[in-house]
């Protein structure tokens, strides 16, 4: 069975590269997709890719991935903090969650340290950049390989 996994991104990610890059790097959004592509595929995964900054459209892909996806990455960007709708969400998907952060949040802003996302995530992955999607992902795969 190919494993099949929904990477979501949360709100300002598609500024990547652009905004703040001394904090979040230098990578756009597509350099990281164009990497976790190749890295599904290489593992024979199915992968779906999405970015929006709003709040409802991330709710909706995470109830569409009921049934459908094996695992979901979410890096929720601020609405990690603040957003209680995700986490309902999250908590009505039967498959594996995975929190992901570019950066240490517990190194930032004390509104950083709180994660609404994590109260439902089986891992968290944060602090290593772009280099943290790919270890997300090898976890996810590892995850749904293991049915664990």
């Amino acid at each position: 069975m190919t494993a099949r996994i929904l990477i979501l991104n949360g709100p300002n990610l598609n500024l990547l590269g652009l905004r703040e890059p001394e904090i979040y790097g230098a990578d756009t959004l597509a350099d990281i997709e164009a990497r976790c592509v190749e890295r599904a595929e290489r593992r024979g995964l199915a992968l779906e890719f999405r970015q929006s900054n709003h709040e409802g459209a991330l709710v909706d892909w995470i109830h569409a991935a009921r049934g459908s996806v094996e695992a979901i990455i979410l890096n929720a960007g601020a609405y990690t903090h603040t957003s209680v709708a995700i986490l309902d969400a999250l908590r009505a998907f039967d498959g594996k969650v995975i929190e992901l952060h570019l950066t240490n949040t517990h190194r930032r802003e004390a509104f950083r340290h709180h994660s609404y996302v994590s109260l439902r995530a089986d891992g968290v992955i944060m602090g290593f950049g772009a280099p943290g999607y790919l270890m997300a992902l090898d976890a996810a795969a590892e995850m749904t390989a293991a049915g664990a």
